[in-house]
């Protein structure tokens, strides 16, 4: 691959950085910033600060005003991004929004561009409707929200949970299997609008992550009844659509997580070169000095990974097992790197005087997030096995 960047693209990763440790950092302490997420009011003014910058949605289809980077070039900008929790949020280049809008640019008809994508490149919300709690979540085939088919349309019937940023989306993307019709037992995407009185958001989650806007919620469909202008794409892609999805989400989840990451290590490197112990600074005592060089390492590793699966993407490939391999290398290095500056920190490390305490409550869920480590090992070692079999 070429890892050479254009010299735009280094200026607005610069730009970025700058815009995030300036503007943004200083709303980390902001009271709108709770359990579930930046308050809509908070989201708003994050906005706002980003598009004065010209940094709004710099992932998304020029078509609708976004800026347009491609997956390598987004490696550098998300990065810069994610060294405030908050920045993807301002930039509009977060979960789940920013992974839908790969989704409906790739496959929805002009019609829905228009009324859902549009929106959301302008600073709507979304969210995407697949993960169950007895039924999908790490095999997607055992889903069991239906969508029968009737003479009314189709019929759609189940409970969804972790829904991300359910609570004040303009939409959600609801996946869901087919009962009658020609792609009876397959899976399909459909389109909604939101508030919808079928749709039922039964309670918001608690849970350790606290930057997606929105929080995550439990949702259920209470024969909710849409038709053939409300399926993205085909009937019965449902599974294949999600592909087209979740190789390049997991590579932005990494991009972002990588900037919180590095933060921590940036504030845990400053502690460890300034605070003495034992007649010297702590960063001169091999035990702390080798986990500062174990991040760099990790950091290097783990975004050369990436970048090398994003180039990839670039190239027109669909990169699934180079992404596969990417995410499971960056949510366990991210999490390393996190945890390593939680000790160098020692007692500030567990309380709040730091932004590393919030970020290490946060990146633990990453090595879940789209398909935990196991899932993506089991899958991978199959594809070794099978590729084994096939050369004999």
């Amino acid at each position: 691959m070429d890892f050479l960047l254009a010299p735009e693209i280094e200026t607005l990763a610069n730009r970025t950085k700058a815009f995030v440790k300036e503007k943004i950092i200083p709303y980390e302490a902001d009271a709108r910033w709770g359990n579930h997420g930046p308050s809509e009011e908070l989201r708003k003014e994050l906005n706002a600060l980003a598009k004065e910058e010209g940094l709004f949605a710099p992932h998304a289809t020029p078509e609708f005003g976004g800026g347009g980077l491609g997956h390598l070039d987004r490696s550098v900008v998300f990065e810069a991004a994610g060294y405030s929790l908050l920045g993807p949020v301002a930039m509009h280049c977060a979960a789940p929004d920013e992974g839908n809008m790969h989704l409906l640019d790739v496959v929805a008809t002009q019609s829905q561009r228009e009324i859902y994508l549009k929106p959301l490149v302008e600073g709507s919300r979304s969210c995407f409707a697949m993960t169950e709690p007895n039924g999908a979540g790490s095999d997607p085939m055992m889903m069991e929200t239906t969508a029968t088919l009737t003479d009314d349309g189709y019929v759609i019937r189940g409970t969804k949970w972790l829904i991300t940023g359910a609570r004040g989306a303009s939409f959600v993307i609801i996946m869901a299997r087919n009962v009658g019709g020609p792609a009876d037992g397959g899976a399909t995407m459909f389109l909604c609008p939101l508030p919808n009185a079928r749709i039922v958001i039964e309670r918001d989650m608690e849970t350790m992550d606290s930057s997606f806007a929105g929080g995550h919620s439990v949702v259920r469909f209470d024969d909710l009844v849409l038709q053939e202008e409300d399926i993205l794409g085909e009937a019965g892609q449902g599974f294949r659509y999600a592909q087209v999805r979740l190789a390049p989400a997991r590579l932005t989840h990494c991009m972002r997580w990588l900037g919180a990451a590095q933060r921590a290590h940036h504030v845990a490197t400053k502690y460890a070169a300034t605070r003495t112990g034992f007649g010297k600074t702590l960063a001169r005592h091999e035990g702390i000095g080798f986990m500062l060089a174990d991040n760099e390492i990790e950091m290097r590793a783990a975004r050369l990974s990436l970048q090398q699966a994003a180039w990839l993407l670039d190239q027109g490939e669909r990169a699934t097992t180079e992404s596969s391999m990417a995410k499971v290398q960056c949510s366990e290095a991210i999490w390393n790197i996190v945890d390593r500056a939680v000790q160098i920190l020692g007692g500030q490390g567990i309380s709040t005087e730091t932004p590393v305490e919030r970020i290490f409550k946060e990146v633990r869920g990453f090595r879940i997030y789209d398909g935990p480590s196991e899932v993506h090992r089991w899958s991978l070692a199959r594809k070794a096995v099978k590729a084994m079999e096939a050369a004999q």
